[in-house]
């Protein structure tokens, strides 16, 4: 340890997370030229080729030309997703209870009086019909 010292241990992990952050900017920029539906497969590639052939010119070249844009797609990405989401939610907690929740459901209101006799053999009907 003596011939290693302490700066030069920093400097190693200041290396190695720079490194790693550049490696995750550079997959962050390939993921979006795949993502952007704007952009025909030609110019994706272009942009491929670019980035993979000089990868620190050619991310710091795409982050000026549509770094801009990179924000949005990101921000409509997780909007459609966030909505994607409620929109399951919102479908499960309709037609997630089974039938004998339903009935159950029914029966309840049978008892208290909310629902007549044939009221309730009709919807019992319906229930069970599907």
């Amino acid at each position: 340890m003596d011939d290693y010292p302490l700066l030069n241990i920093f400097l190693t992990m200041m290396w190695f997370f720079l490194w790693v952050l550049w490696l995750m900017l550079l997959f962050r920029v390939i993921v979006d030229i795949f993502r952007d539906d704007s952009l025909n497969g030609w110019v994706k590639a272009g942009w491929s080729i670019f980035v993979i052939v000089l990868p620190l010119v050619g991310v710091f070249v795409y982050l000026v030309v549509r770094g801009k844009g990179m924000g949005r797609r990101e921000v409509a990405a997780l909007a459609e997703r966030e909505s994607r989401y409620y929109e399951a939610a919102e479908r499960r907690a309709f037609q997630g209870t089974g039938q004998a929740d339903e009935l159950a459901r029914l029966a309840d209101l049978r008892n208290h009086g909310d629902l007549t006799p044939q009221e309730f053999e009709h919807a019992k009907a319906k229930v069970l019909a599907r």
